[in-house]
């Protein structure tokens, strides 16, 4: 079996793989931990790392703020969350500008826990997409970008 890496060269068997998520600090504390943790791990040099988004977009400005500093200060990759919680495909457009924008040119897509908690049903935005299939294909329309996916490694619980 030869192993490639997603640009079809064949990959490394020395270097293994990785990237880190990371929450969008909500303190000072916080903050100064986040930036001495990715200076800790910078040397595994990560793929990239992902600094999560809330439900309905709840830590937009600390997200956006993060991965903006993490493109200005260090050498490490960003990718920002983006979910399809209580959002519009319209909404979601604006943030994925929005993070476009400061320089974000790679999104995790998920599509989120429900905004009425782990354990209630998932219902989507009227005009918002139903799931992560749904938000790969809206911010590819966008344009060039790259996107991972946050998904069950069989199927969604609540999947047919």
């Amino acid at each position: 079996m030869v192993l490639s890496n997603r640009f079809g060269a064949p990959a490394n068997s020395d270097k293994i793989r990785v990237s880190f998520e990371f929450f969008p600090p909500k303190t000072g504390k916080m903050e100064e931990q986040l930036w001495e943790s990715i200076s800790k791990l910078a040397p595994f040099q990560p793929e990239f790392v992902s600094v999560t988004y809330g439900a309905g977009g709840s830590t937009k400005e600390p997200t956006l703020a993060t991965v903006k500093r993490i493109i200005e200060e260090t050498d490490v990759a960003p990718a920002a969350h983006l979910t399809c919680v209580d959002a519009s495909r319209g909404d979601v457009y604006d943030v994925a500008k929005e993070f476009r924008d400061v320089g974000v040119r790679h999104f995790v897509a998920l599509r989120g826990d429900p905004a009425s908690g782990i354990g209630s049903q998932y219902q989507p935005h009227p005009d918002g997409y139903a799931n992560a299939a749904e938000l790969t294909a809206g911010l590819t329309a966008m344009g060039e970008c790259e996107i991972s996916v946050s998904a069950y490694p069989e199927k969604h619980p609540e999947s047919p």
